[in-house]
């Protein structure tokens, strides 16, 4: 299999946030409650999601990620496993039906494909790269759908017994291409696998300690800093960690984190879902910037099957993942059986 390059970037700006909120309506966009974050305001969308017919939304319960157009690209666990929709919440396109079920991490990777002929200029593409706990496998993908490359359980590690105990939850890829799969439902080992899909290596296991886990349920490319390093999401010890490119740890951190899911980076800040009720916004040093949507009851918090009934503008339920487009917008995917998928709009210039 050949080799291809990859090419990471960063891109957009986002002003520091505190915890103030403001419930008022934006009345002159038809918006809903406006988060408030320091100088950062957010327009909570109502109705962002618009499907079609009588198409019915399923239990969402995977990852969130943003292409180079700005389409949202997020997970179900109905046969539309991927669902893609337009910044203005248009259902694009949706796939994946033989995946359905299962379908958890995701990340996006901007990649350069050597020329196939001599003479031949090289091509870009963005592909998905997917974790799924059901077939308990890793994915490539096309934005399409098409699969590129399948891997499946690390039987190389000697950390399993049978494919059954292996439960990936999280992805991240490297500037160089290697492949990190946080076994997070699973034996709590981070896996390293080649560009070409060999098992190279693990770190991590079942522990409280400095560079263990218990559910290391994402894991992200942090680019933020001078070099490139992995953030884990440790949810059930209420932290986050770092490690480098090599899997050695360097540094725990406690951000007054409930039960961190998934991370998404925006120029130097960091959302994070947090299951039990809200996001958080950290800063490029990791430390806390504030939350927004903290759901004051905590009945409702971490919990799958809030009915539609009970929920909330300007609440979240059970932030499962977030993430970012380039102009400094979120969307936000609640764990909710029937299906939530939130727009936090930003706001510019003075309200």
């Amino acid at each position: 299999m050949r080799r291809s390059l990859l090419v990471f970037a960063t891109a957009g700006l986002l002003v520091a946030a505190s915890q103030s909120q403001d419930s008022g309506q934006d009345a002159a966009k038809g918006a809903g409650p406006i988060l408030a974050a320091g100088e950062m305001r957010f327009a909570w969308t109502p109705d962002w999601l618009q499907l079609p017919g009588d198409m019915a939304l399923g239990n969402t319960h995977g990852a969130t990620v943003v292409d180079a157009k700005g389409r949202v690209f997020f997970n179900t666990d109905a046969k539309h496993a991927v669902c893609v929709a337009s910044p203005s919440g248009e259902l694009l396109d949706s796939w994946g039906e033989e995946l359905a079920g299962g379908l958890h991490g995701m990340t996006i990777v901007d990649e350069v494909v050597p020329a196939g002929e001599e003479g031949q200029p090289d091509t870009r593409r963005q592909v998905l790269y997917l974790t799924h706990t059901g077939r308990h496998e890793w994915l490539k993908t096309t934005l399409e759908g098409e699969i590129l490359m399948r891997v499946g359980w690390p039987e190389a590690s000697g950390k399993y017994e049978s494919a059954g105990q292996y439960k990936p939850t999280g992805i991240a890829v490297t500037p160089g291409g290697d492949v990190f799969v946080a076994d997070g439902y699973g034996q709590n080992w981070v896996h390293r696998y080649s560009a070409t899909g060999d098992w190279l290596g693990c770190f991590g296991g079942r522990g409280s300690d400095p560079g263990q886990f218990v559910t290391c349920h994402g894991i992200m490319l942090d680019a933020r800093g001078e070099q490139p390093t992995l953030l884990v999401s440790d949810r059930e010890n209420h932290r986050l960690q770092s490690f480098d490119l090599e899997g050695e740890h360097l540094a725990v951190i406690e951000a007054d984190l409930r039960r961190p899911c998934n991370t998404y980076a925006h120029g130097e800040h960091l959302v994070v879902a947090d299951l039990a009720g809200r996001i958080s916004i950290l800063n490029g040093e990791n430390a806390l910037v504030g939350h927004l949507g903290d759901n004051p009851d905590p009945a409702k918090r971490a919990q799958n099957g809030v009915p539609t009934d009970q929920w909330a503008a300007g609440e979240f339920l059970s932030p499962h993942s977030a993430a970012w487009d380039g102009l400094g917008n979120l969307y936000v995917m609640d764990w909710n059986r029937a299906g939530r998928m939130t727009k936090l709009e930003a706001v510019h210039g003075q309200r």
